[in-house]
């Protein structure tokens, strides 16, 4: 039984690191290529992950099961729930960028995505994750209650590993 919001409570992240660095990869190549099919790809795979975690996404797959084991980069253990809002975030941008390019927007299609390449970067690169982060503050102003994830009450900025 496949069941909807079955993502994980912890996530690695050296995973998550990876599939940003895959992110921000995508996300360059359609805005490149102005391709419709590559922001789909995009969407579906940030929608993939909020729904099912890392079940249904070529990117979490791909980095869970090639790149982290070939390079050696092992686990490190973080809270999923911000990492949640981190994708949702995700969706949010890739399909405002694909409704954008499908209706002709091309400059507003490329500003959106060019948004999520800067951030993307941020967590692959620094290991700065502005979801995380946001979610961090969402809690400590009771918008998001402290239950949801009880690890995260004090996320902050580090540059990681």
């Amino acid at each position: 039984m496949i069941r909807i919001g079955n993502f994980p409570d912890t996530v690695n992240e050296y995973a998550a690191r990876t599939v940003a660095g895959l992110v921000v990869i995508l996300s360059l190549a359609a805005i490149i290529t102005q391709s419709l099919w590559l922001v789909g790809a995009l969407f579906y795979g940030f929608s993939a992950r909020v729904l099912y975690g890392p079940k249904f996404s070529p990117f979490a797959k791909l980095a869970i099961h090639g790149i982290v084991p070939l390079l050696g980069l092992g686990s490190k253990i973080v809270a999923g729930p911000p990492k949640r809002f981190a994708q949702f975030v995700g969706v949010i941008f890739s399909g405002t960028a694909f409704v954008l390019l499908f209706f002709g927007q091309v400059f507003a299609f490329q500003s959106v995505l060019g948004v999520l390449v800067l951030f993307a970067s941020l967590e692959s690169i620094l290991g700065f994750c502005a979801g995380c982060f946001v979610f961090g503050f969402l809690i400590k102003w009771g918008w998001i209650p402290e239950e949801v994830c009880e690890k995260c009450n004090n996320i902050q900025f580090a540059i990681k590993d």
